[in-house]
């Protein structure tokens, strides 16, 4: 019976036949002002993820490291705003608004959002580092490191620091790791800076910024399975 329910579920949404629910697909299955926050915000991705730390730490008020009910209230209430939609929402739609976004987000249910959890709630146009280049795949050249450099480097000041840092940090550790919360965060930090002579002043140079990609792009290119 629960495989029968399940083949007329994905005849009904999986609109692409990939035997999966995308994000678009599971749109059509949540009311009507829970798909628009969905969809809005889909619609409209972060530049990078430099802007979503800055938005974790605006929401993250008690630095918990964890988004949690409320603070995930404030954020959506602020959504409405940027789409201007606010003055239709009552206190109680928006407590039930937030209850239906845990219930789609919060993936271990332990009544919060981790970092993992959040970025598919709050997603970036690309994850600069998921390219063919920093996969071994042809050679890493000096553009290809000041692009990046410039991604990250927001304020132009030449440096990597503070929420710039934790963003380029969030991408890579994306690379290895699909689900991760603010812990996970700080220790690839630690482990990544241990091996760049960091010298504890909260910045990334260029230089070693080039040495943190070269070692990407060198540990992805031994891990490809060798063709015959």
């Amino acid at each position: 019976m629960l495989v029968e329910l399940k083949a007329c579920f994905m005849e009904a949404y999986d609109d692409n036949q990939d035997g999966k629910i995308d994000i678009r697909e599971l749109a059509q299955l949540l009311p009507m002002e829970e798909n628009f926050l969905l969809l809005f915000r889909f619609d409209n991705p972060l530049e990078s993820s430099v802007e979503f730390m800055k938005i974790w730490r605006e929401y993250d008020t008690d630095g918990s490291g964890y988004i949690e009910a409320d603070e995930l209230k404030n954020f959506l209430r602020d959504l409405l705003k940027e789409a201007k939609k606010i003055n239709d929402v009552s206190e109680d739609k928006l407590i039930e608004y937030t209850d239906t976004m845990l219930q789609v987000f919060d993936s271990n249910k332990d009544g919060r959002l981790q970092l993992s959890e959040m970025a598919k709630l709050l997603p970036v146009k690309e994850n600069f580092l998921c390219r063919q280049v920093f996969k071994g795949a042809t050679k890493l050249t000096k553009d290809d490191i000041e692009r990046v450099f410039s991604l990250y480097d927001r304020d132009n000041n030449g440096s990597i620091e503070n929420e710039e840092l934790r963003g380029f940090l969030k991408d890579l550790l994306e690379l290895v790791k699909k689900d991760y919360d603010a812990q996970d965060l700080l220790e690839f930090e630690e482990t990544i800076l241990q091996g760049v002579e960091y010298s504890n002043d909260g910045k990334i140079s260029r230089k070693q910024l080039t040495m943190i990609l070269l070692a990407l792009a060198k540990h992805n290119h031994e891990e490809e399975p060798v063709t015959p």
